[in-house]
């Protein structure tokens, strides 16, 4: 998965398409889903909730729904552009585990 929680994206498709926001959760794919995402003030939608109590009224709730991870690209936070995501892999100093880290296809920058 791309897209990590509290990255910043651009969402490139649907109802707020070019706005962007920082993602709130991340739900990873699996054999029958695919990966979504949940934008902070973005793709919301409103759940009515009925009255519990006699004397209680009723609510709408607004609340970020969440989109198809697809629908949103990552904005690198040094060049600033909604980019790709390319994996680098990096020994590290002691030379016993290698890291595998997110890079920027357009600057070439870590993303971390």
């Amino acid at each position: 998965m791309n897209i990590k929680k509290n990255d910043k994206v651009k969402i490139l498709s649907g109802k707020d398409k070019g706005k962007t926001g920082k993602v709130l959760q991340v739900l990873p794919a699996n054999s029958q889903t695919d990966a979504k995402i949940s934008i902070e003030g973005l793709n919301l939608a409103i759940k009515h909730l009925r009255p519990r109590r006699q004397n209680e009224k009723g609510q709408r709730i607004e609340f970020p729904a969440f989109m198809n991870a697809s629908n949103a690209s990552l904005l690198c936070p040094k060049c600033g552009k909604a980019t790709r995501v390319g994996h680098k892999t990096v020994n590290s100093l002691d030379g016993k585990k290698a890291k595998k880290l997110r890079v920027c296809k357009k600057c070439q920058e870590i993303i971390e």
